[in-house]
Protein backbone atom coordinates (compact mmCIF):
# COMPACT_ATOMS: atom_id res chain seq x y z
CA UNK A 1 0.00 0.00 0.00
CA UNK A 2 0.88 3.61 -0.75
CA UNK A 3 1.44 6.08 1.93
CA UNK A 4 -1.01 8.33 1.99
CA UNK A 5 0.91 11.53 1.61
CA UNK A 6 2.22 9.61 -1.68
CA UNK A 7 -1.12 8.90 -3.47
CA UNK A 8 -1.52 13.10 -2.53
CA UNK A 9 1.39 13.44 -4.21
CA UNK A 10 0.59 11.13 -7.30
CA UNK A 11 -3.18 12.49 -7.45
CA UNK A 12 -2.15 16.46 -7.92
CA UNK A 13 0.61 15.58 -10.42
CA UNK A 14 -2.28 13.57 -12.52
CA UNK A 15 -4.57 17.03 -11.91
CA UNK A 16 -1.05 18.83 -13.45
CA UNK A 17 -0.35 17.21 -16.07
CA UNK A 18 -4.21 16.78 -17.20
CA UNK A 19 -4.88 20.58 -16.31
CA UNK A 20 -1.47 20.99 -19.05
CA UNK A 21 -2.02 22.08 -22.35
CA UNK A 22 -1.62 19.54 -24.66
CA UNK A 23 0.58 20.72 -27.87
CA UNK A 24 -0.46 19.03 -31.24
CA UNK A 25 3.09 18.35 -32.97
CA UNK A 26 0.79 16.67 -36.52
CA UNK A 27 -1.31 18.92 -37.95
CA UNK A 28 -4.25 17.29 -39.97
CA UNK A 29 -4.22 20.03 -42.19
CA UNK A 30 -1.54 22.35 -43.75
CA UNK A 31 -2.00 24.68 -46.47
CA UNK A 32 1.16 25.98 -48.73
CA UNK A 33 1.37 29.93 -48.52
CA UNK A 34 3.24 32.53 -50.88
CA UNK A 35 4.36 36.05 -49.86
CA UNK A 36 3.26 38.72 -52.73
CA UNK A 37 4.64 42.02 -53.06
CA UNK A 38 1.83 44.08 -55.55
CA UNK A 39 3.97 46.66 -57.28
CA UNK A 40 1.42 46.26 -60.56
CA UNK A 41 1.06 49.68 -60.94
CA UNK A 42 4.44 50.49 -60.01
CA UNK A 43 6.14 51.04 -57.20
CA UNK A 44 4.49 51.65 -53.47
CA UNK A 45 4.24 53.39 -50.35
CA UNK A 46 4.23 50.27 -47.93
CA UNK A 47 4.64 52.43 -45.13
CA UNK A 48 1.75 54.52 -45.74
CA UNK A 49 -0.41 51.46 -46.38
CA UNK A 50 0.83 49.96 -43.02
CA UNK A 51 -0.30 52.67 -40.96
CA UNK A 52 -3.52 53.19 -42.71
CA UNK A 53 -3.82 49.39 -41.02
CA UNK A 54 -2.35 49.80 -37.62
CA UNK A 55 -4.71 53.09 -37.09
CA UNK A 56 -7.79 50.99 -37.95
CA UNK A 57 -6.75 48.36 -35.63
CA UNK A 58 -5.38 50.63 -32.63
CA UNK A 59 -9.11 52.52 -33.09
CA UNK A 60 -11.11 48.94 -32.97
CA UNK A 61 -11.99 48.95 -36.58
CA UNK A 62 -13.91 51.86 -37.05
CA UNK A 63 -11.63 53.48 -39.61
CA UNK A 64 -13.20 56.84 -40.01
CA UNK A 65 -11.25 58.86 -42.25
CA UNK A 66 -8.44 56.86 -42.58
CA UNK A 67 -7.10 57.04 -46.63
CA UNK A 68 -7.17 53.71 -48.76
CA UNK A 69 -4.55 52.68 -50.16
CA UNK A 70 -3.94 49.56 -52.50
CA UNK A 71 -3.47 45.77 -50.36
CA UNK A 72 0.25 45.51 -51.69
CA UNK A 73 1.82 43.30 -49.47
CA UNK A 74 1.05 40.07 -47.34
CA UNK A 75 0.92 36.03 -47.58
CA UNK A 76 -1.21 34.31 -49.97
CA UNK A 77 -3.15 31.15 -49.36
CA UNK A 78 -5.03 29.14 -52.35
CA UNK A 79 -8.59 28.41 -50.66
CA UNK A 80 -11.49 26.21 -52.69
CA UNK A 81 -15.02 27.46 -52.41
CA UNK A 82 -17.93 25.98 -53.93
CA UNK A 83 -18.60 22.32 -55.24
CA UNK A 84 -17.04 22.03 -57.36
CA UNK A 85 -14.85 24.46 -55.79
CA UNK A 86 -13.45 27.65 -57.51
CA UNK A 87 -9.84 28.62 -55.82
CA UNK A 88 -9.38 32.32 -54.47
CA UNK A 89 -6.27 33.52 -53.74
CA UNK A 90 -6.69 35.06 -49.75
CA UNK A 91 -4.93 37.17 -47.63
CA UNK A 92 -3.87 35.04 -44.48
CA UNK A 93 -5.29 37.69 -41.95
CA UNK A 94 -4.38 37.61 -38.34
CA UNK A 95 -5.96 41.08 -37.55
CA UNK A 96 -9.50 39.81 -39.11
CA UNK A 97 -11.72 37.15 -38.90
CA UNK A 98 -14.44 36.95 -41.80
CA UNK A 99 -13.27 34.95 -44.94
CA UNK A 100 -14.80 36.85 -47.94
CA UNK A 101 -13.89 36.71 -51.79
CA UNK A 102 -14.86 38.53 -55.10
CA UNK A 103 -12.22 41.48 -54.95
CA UNK A 104 -10.39 40.09 -58.11
CA UNK A 105 -12.13 36.37 -58.67
CA UNK A 106 -15.88 36.80 -59.01
CA UNK A 107 -17.85 34.59 -56.15
CA UNK A 108 -18.92 31.54 -57.74
CA UNK A 109 -22.33 30.03 -57.05
CA UNK A 110 -23.01 26.27 -57.30
CA UNK A 111 -25.49 23.62 -55.33
CA UNK A 112 -23.61 24.00 -51.80
CA UNK A 113 -23.63 28.31 -51.95
CA UNK A 114 -26.44 29.36 -49.89
CA UNK A 115 -28.37 33.26 -49.25
CA UNK A 116 -28.54 34.11 -45.61
CA UNK A 117 -29.52 37.44 -47.00
CA UNK A 118 -27.58 39.22 -44.37
CA UNK A 119 -25.15 42.46 -45.47
CA UNK A 120 -21.77 42.26 -44.24
CA UNK A 121 -19.67 45.33 -44.31
CA UNK A 122 -16.14 45.00 -42.80
CA UNK A 123 -13.53 47.80 -42.82
CA UNK A 124 -9.39 47.11 -42.70
CA UNK A 125 -8.18 50.90 -42.83
CA UNK A 126 -6.24 49.68 -46.11
CA UNK A 127 -9.30 48.63 -47.34
CA UNK A 128 -12.69 47.36 -46.91
CA UNK A 129 -15.51 45.22 -48.58
CA UNK A 130 -19.46 45.11 -48.46
CA UNK A 131 -21.47 42.48 -49.94
CA UNK A 132 -23.65 39.37 -48.89
CA UNK A 133 -23.24 36.71 -46.54
CA UNK A 134 -23.14 33.32 -47.78
CA UNK A 135 -22.62 29.86 -46.49
CA UNK A 136 -20.84 26.91 -48.36
CA UNK A 137 -18.25 24.31 -48.56
CA UNK A 138 -14.42 25.92 -48.22
CA UNK A 139 -11.73 23.53 -49.44
CA UNK A 140 -8.02 23.40 -47.63
CA UNK A 141 -5.12 21.74 -48.28
CA UNK A 142 -5.30 18.16 -49.71
CA UNK A 143 -8.88 18.04 -50.18
CA UNK A 144 -10.50 18.42 -46.60
CA UNK A 145 -13.52 20.37 -46.53
CA UNK A 146 -15.24 22.72 -44.49
CA UNK A 147 -19.37 21.74 -45.26
CA UNK A 148 -21.18 25.74 -44.05
CA UNK A 149 -18.07 28.11 -43.74
CA UNK A 150 -19.45 31.37 -43.68
CA UNK A 151 -18.11 33.33 -46.90
CA UNK A 152 -18.75 37.32 -47.72
CA UNK A 153 -19.80 38.07 -51.25
CA UNK A 154 -18.16 41.09 -51.99
CA UNK A 155 -20.28 43.62 -54.29
CA UNK A 156 -18.04 46.25 -53.58
CA UNK A 157 -14.24 46.17 -52.91
CA UNK A 158 -11.96 49.00 -51.97
CA UNK A 159 -7.92 48.62 -51.77
CA UNK A 160 -7.57 45.00 -52.88
CA UNK A 161 -6.20 44.50 -56.08
CA UNK A 162 -4.14 41.33 -57.25
CA UNK A 163 -6.18 39.25 -54.29
CA UNK A 164 -9.17 37.79 -54.34
CA UNK A 165 -10.27 38.76 -50.60
CA UNK A 166 -9.03 37.67 -46.99
CA UNK A 167 -9.02 34.05 -44.96
CA UNK A 168 -9.97 35.27 -41.87
CA UNK A 169 -7.76 33.63 -38.77
CA UNK A 170 -8.19 36.04 -36.29
CA UNK A 171 -10.37 35.70 -32.39
CA UNK A 172 -13.83 35.51 -33.66
CA UNK A 173 -15.13 38.44 -31.33
CA UNK A 174 -13.38 40.67 -34.08
CA UNK A 175 -17.02 39.19 -36.39
CA UNK A 176 -19.44 41.09 -33.97
CA UNK A 177 -20.83 44.02 -35.58
CA UNK A 178 -20.20 42.83 -39.49
CA UNK A 179 -23.21 41.54 -40.38
CA UNK A 180 -25.31 44.74 -40.58
CA UNK A 181 -28.59 44.06 -39.32
CA UNK A 182 -27.33 41.26 -36.67
CA UNK A 183 -24.58 43.80 -34.72
CA UNK A 184 -24.13 41.10 -31.89
CA UNK A 185 -23.94 38.33 -33.58
CA UNK A 186 -20.61 36.50 -34.06
CA UNK A 187 -19.62 34.34 -36.95
CA UNK A 188 -17.71 31.18 -36.67
CA UNK A 189 -14.47 31.13 -38.13
CA UNK A 190 -12.55 28.92 -41.04
CA UNK A 191 -10.22 27.56 -37.75
CA UNK A 192 -14.11 27.47 -35.40
CA UNK A 193 -15.67 25.18 -38.21
CA UNK A 194 -12.65 23.15 -38.72
CA UNK A 195 -13.23 21.45 -35.00
CA UNK A 196 -17.00 21.76 -34.41
CA UNK A 197 -17.46 19.75 -37.67
CA UNK A 198 -14.53 17.27 -36.03
CA UNK A 199 -11.90 17.48 -38.55
CA UNK A 200 -9.44 19.43 -36.17
CA UNK A 201 -8.84 18.89 -32.04
CA UNK A 202 -7.98 21.76 -31.35
CA UNK A 203 -8.55 25.41 -32.04
CA UNK A 204 -5.11 25.73 -33.23
CA UNK A 205 -3.27 27.62 -36.42
CA UNK A 206 0.57 27.19 -36.54
CA UNK A 207 2.45 29.66 -39.30
CA UNK A 208 5.66 29.28 -40.98
CA UNK A 209 7.21 32.13 -43.26
CA UNK A 210 10.51 32.25 -44.29
CA UNK A 211 12.15 35.27 -45.45
CA UNK A 212 12.60 36.16 -49.40
CA UNK A 213 14.31 38.19 -51.57
CA UNK A 214 11.43 37.85 -54.28
CA UNK A 215 8.23 39.75 -54.68
CA UNK A 216 6.36 36.42 -55.12
CA UNK A 217 7.43 33.26 -53.33
CA UNK A 218 5.80 30.30 -51.71
CA UNK A 219 8.10 29.64 -48.60
CA UNK A 220 5.00 29.76 -46.02
CA UNK A 221 2.83 27.02 -44.46
CA UNK A 222 -0.46 27.11 -42.86
CA UNK A 223 -1.51 24.64 -40.25
CA UNK A 224 -4.75 24.31 -38.68
CA UNK A 225 -5.58 21.90 -35.36
CA UNK A 226 -1.27 21.98 -34.65
CA UNK A 227 2.08 22.75 -35.33
CA UNK A 228 4.66 21.26 -37.93
CA UNK A 229 7.73 20.15 -36.30
CA UNK A 230 9.23 20.43 -38.74
CA UNK A 231 8.94 23.70 -39.51
CA UNK A 232 10.89 24.76 -35.90
CA UNK A 233 13.81 24.65 -33.92
CA UNK A 234 13.49 23.75 -29.94
CA UNK A 235 10.73 24.48 -28.12
CA UNK A 236 7.71 26.56 -28.83
CA UNK A 237 7.31 29.03 -25.81
CA UNK A 238 3.77 30.22 -24.53
CA UNK A 239 2.57 33.32 -23.43
CA UNK A 240 -1.21 34.19 -22.49
CA UNK A 241 -3.53 36.48 -24.65
CA UNK A 242 -3.32 39.90 -22.79
CA UNK A 243 -5.92 41.11 -20.89
CA UNK A 244 -5.15 44.73 -21.93
CA UNK A 245 -7.68 46.86 -24.15
CA UNK A 246 -7.67 46.85 -26.98
CA UNK A 247 -4.86 44.13 -27.82
CA UNK A 248 -6.90 41.82 -26.33
CA UNK A 249 -9.31 42.34 -28.98
CA UNK A 250 -6.58 40.72 -31.47
CA UNK A 251 -4.10 38.15 -30.88
CA UNK A 252 -2.67 40.47 -28.66
CA UNK A 253 -0.01 39.90 -25.91
CA UNK A 254 2.71 41.56 -23.11
CA UNK A 255 5.98 41.80 -24.50
CA UNK A 256 9.35 44.12 -23.36
CA UNK A 257 12.08 44.91 -25.79
CA UNK A 258 15.58 45.43 -25.67
CA UNK A 259 17.97 46.97 -28.29
CA UNK A 260 21.07 45.70 -27.35
CA UNK A 261 21.21 45.57 -23.19
CA UNK A 262 18.93 49.01 -23.36
CA UNK A 263 15.31 48.70 -22.66
CA UNK A 264 13.40 51.14 -25.44
CA UNK A 265 9.89 49.05 -24.32
CA UNK A 266 8.99 48.46 -21.33
CA UNK A 267 6.13 45.48 -20.49
CA UNK A 268 3.32 46.86 -22.51
CA UNK A 269 0.31 44.81 -24.59
CA UNK A 270 0.42 44.83 -28.29
CA UNK A 271 -0.48 42.34 -30.93
CA UNK A 272 0.45 39.67 -33.39
CA UNK A 273 -0.21 40.35 -36.56
CA UNK A 274 0.39 38.95 -40.31
CA UNK A 275 -1.45 41.67 -42.39
CA UNK A 276 0.93 43.90 -41.15
CA UNK A 277 4.29 44.49 -42.95
CA UNK A 278 6.52 45.99 -40.31
CA UNK A 279 7.63 46.16 -37.11
CA UNK A 280 5.71 49.60 -35.18
CA UNK A 281 6.75 50.57 -31.76
CA UNK A 282 4.38 53.41 -29.72
CA UNK A 283 6.57 56.76 -30.08
CA UNK A 284 8.99 56.54 -27.15
CA UNK A 285 10.33 52.97 -28.43
CA UNK A 286 10.89 54.48 -31.84
CA UNK A 287 12.65 57.51 -31.01
CA UNK A 288 15.12 55.60 -28.38
CA UNK A 289 15.37 53.33 -31.21
CA UNK A 290 16.45 55.79 -34.00
CA UNK A 291 18.61 57.47 -31.72
CA UNK A 292 20.56 54.08 -30.66
CA UNK A 293 21.20 53.17 -34.04
CA UNK A 294 22.24 56.93 -35.46
CA UNK A 295 19.50 56.20 -38.35
CA UNK A 296 17.32 59.06 -39.92
CA UNK A 297 14.23 59.11 -42.22
CA UNK A 298 14.22 58.69 -45.50
CA UNK A 299 12.41 60.89 -47.30
CA UNK A 300 11.54 58.46 -50.44
CA UNK A 301 9.80 55.81 -48.14
CA UNK A 302 9.17 57.12 -44.71
CA UNK A 303 11.16 54.23 -43.17
CA UNK A 304 14.41 54.61 -41.11
CA UNK A 305 17.70 54.81 -43.15
CA UNK A 306 20.88 53.81 -41.55
CA UNK A 307 24.19 53.82 -43.40
CA UNK A 308 26.59 50.44 -44.38
CA UNK A 309 28.94 51.96 -40.92
CA UNK A 310 25.46 52.30 -38.93
CA UNK A 311 24.60 48.60 -39.79
CA UNK A 312 27.42 46.97 -39.18
CA UNK A 313 27.41 48.36 -35.84
CA UNK A 314 23.58 46.93 -34.80
CA UNK A 315 22.73 45.31 -32.29
CA UNK A 316 20.19 42.71 -31.91
CA UNK A 317 16.41 43.69 -30.87
CA UNK A 318 15.27 41.58 -28.47
CA UNK A 319 11.45 40.57 -27.75
CA UNK A 320 10.77 39.54 -23.57
CA UNK A 321 7.71 37.55 -24.09
CA UNK A 322 6.70 35.35 -20.88
CA UNK A 323 9.99 34.00 -20.10
CA UNK A 324 11.49 33.77 -23.74
CA UNK A 325 13.57 36.31 -25.80
CA UNK A 326 13.19 36.43 -29.53
CA UNK A 327 15.85 38.20 -30.89
CA UNK A 328 16.00 40.26 -34.26
CA UNK A 329 19.42 40.04 -35.56
CA UNK A 330 20.56 43.33 -37.84
CA UNK A 331 20.04 41.84 -40.66
CA UNK A 332 16.82 40.61 -39.56
CA UNK A 333 15.78 44.31 -39.00
CA UNK A 334 16.48 45.47 -42.45
CA UNK A 335 14.09 45.24 -45.69
CA UNK A 336 15.50 42.92 -48.52
CA UNK A 337 17.82 45.34 -50.41
CA UNK A 338 16.72 43.64 -53.74
CA UNK A 339 12.93 44.89 -53.22
CA UNK A 340 14.06 48.16 -52.32
CA UNK A 341 13.02 49.92 -55.27
CA UNK A 342 9.86 48.17 -55.61
CA UNK A 343 8.76 50.61 -52.50
CA UNK A 344 10.53 53.68 -53.70
CA UNK A 345 13.70 53.71 -52.13
CA UNK A 346 16.80 53.13 -53.42
CA UNK A 347 18.83 50.13 -54.40
CA UNK A 348 21.41 50.25 -51.99
CA UNK A 349 20.18 52.08 -49.21
CA UNK A 350 19.48 50.26 -45.94
CA UNK A 351 16.33 50.72 -44.83
CA UNK A 352 15.03 49.27 -40.87
CA UNK A 353 11.68 47.40 -40.55
CA UNK A 354 11.08 49.56 -37.26
CA UNK A 355 8.30 52.23 -37.40
CA UNK A 356 6.20 54.58 -35.37
CA UNK A 357 2.64 53.75 -34.14
CA UNK A 358 2.04 56.73 -33.74
CA UNK A 359 1.15 57.29 -29.80
CA UNK A 360 3.10 56.97 -26.66
CA UNK A 361 3.38 54.19 -24.86
CA UNK A 362 0.42 53.34 -22.31
CA UNK A 363 -2.04 53.19 -24.90
CA UNK A 364 -3.34 49.56 -24.66
CA UNK A 365 -1.78 48.78 -28.31
CA UNK A 366 1.83 50.18 -27.86
CA UNK A 367 3.20 47.22 -30.48
CA UNK A 368 2.73 45.57 -34.01
CA UNK A 369 4.48 42.65 -34.62
CA UNK A 370 3.67 41.86 -38.03
CA UNK A 371 5.24 39.49 -40.56
CA UNK A 372 8.91 41.11 -40.76
CA UNK A 373 9.04 39.68 -37.32
CA UNK A 374 6.78 35.99 -38.09
CA UNK A 375 9.78 35.83 -41.13
CA UNK A 376 12.23 35.06 -38.40
CA UNK A 377 9.78 32.69 -35.96
CA UNK A 378 7.26 30.39 -36.15
CA UNK A 379 3.89 30.99 -34.55
CA UNK A 380 1.20 29.31 -33.19
CA UNK A 381 -1.94 31.17 -32.20
CA UNK A 382 -4.02 28.75 -29.74
CA UNK A 383 -7.59 29.66 -29.63
CA UNK A 384 -8.41 26.80 -26.86
CA UNK A 385 -5.99 27.89 -24.82
CA UNK A 386 -6.10 31.60 -25.19
CA UNK A 387 -2.05 31.77 -25.72
CA UNK A 388 0.16 32.75 -28.71
CA UNK A 389 3.22 31.07 -28.91
CA UNK A 390 7.00 31.20 -30.66
CA UNK A 391 9.81 28.82 -31.81
CA UNK A 392 13.23 29.51 -33.62
CA UNK A 393 13.19 28.38 -37.01
CA UNK A 394 16.32 27.70 -39.59
CA UNK A 395 15.58 31.26 -40.64
CA UNK A 396 16.06 33.52 -37.53
CA UNK A 397 19.72 33.96 -37.90
CA UNK A 398 19.51 33.82 -41.71
CA UNK A 399 21.30 36.83 -43.90
CA UNK A 400 19.18 37.02 -46.45
CA UNK A 401 18.24 40.74 -46.14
Amino acid sequence: MFPAASLLTILLLALSIAASPVEIRDSPITLPIARRLNVSGGTINLLEYDKARVAALKDDRHIGSIAVTNEVTGYIAAVGVGSPATTYNLIVDTGSSNTWVGADTAYVKTSTSVNTGQPVDVGYGSGSFSGTEYTDTVTLGSGLTITKQSIGDASTTEGFSGVDGILGIGPVGLTEGTLTNSPTVTIPTVTDNLYSEGTIPQKVVGIFFGPTTSQTITNGELSFGGTDAAKYTGDIGYTSITTTNPASTYWGINESITYGSTTILSSTAGIVDTGTTFLYVATDAYNKYKSETGATVDGATGLLLVSSTQYSALKNLNFNIGSNTLSLTPNAQIWPRSLNTKIGGSSKAIYLIVADIGTPSGSGFDFVNGYTFLERFYSVFDTTNSRVGFAKTSYTDATTN
